[in-house]
């Protein structure tokens, strides 16, 4: 199953070629916010409104080391989360995405 986590730049650069991609959600909650596919857009929308680009990584469930786990979040709608380290080869692919587009500056 494919599950999809929103970054900023800056966190990817850092991570990526460390031994593992984490977030400080995963210090201070016990895990790694993910969404659905049909729950993209809405995290965009809700958490990174005022970002001018974000990395939306792409994730394997079947190839996680840490524990992945659905449950109620945000208005008591399921969504997945990883609880630890989220293992480079579990990513299937690394988006930038500009969220700004079109508009001045």
């Amino acid at each position: 199953m494919l599950i999809y986590h929103v970054t900023l730049p800056e966190n990817w650069e850092y991570y990526k070629d460390r031994p593992s991609y984490q977030t400080e959600s995963l210090q201070t909650e016990g895990f790694i916010h993910c969404s659905y596919e049909g729950q993209l857009e809405t995290t965009l929308q809700r958490y990174y409104a005022n970002a001018a680009q974000v990395v939306i990584l792409t994730i394997e469930t079947d190839k996680l080391f840490a524990k992945f786990v659905e449950e109620p979040s945000t208005n008591n709608e399921v969504f997945p989360h990883i609880y630890g380290r989220l293992n480079h080869n579990a990513i299937v692919s690394a988006e930038l995405r500009d969220l700004k587009m079109g508009a001045a500056g």
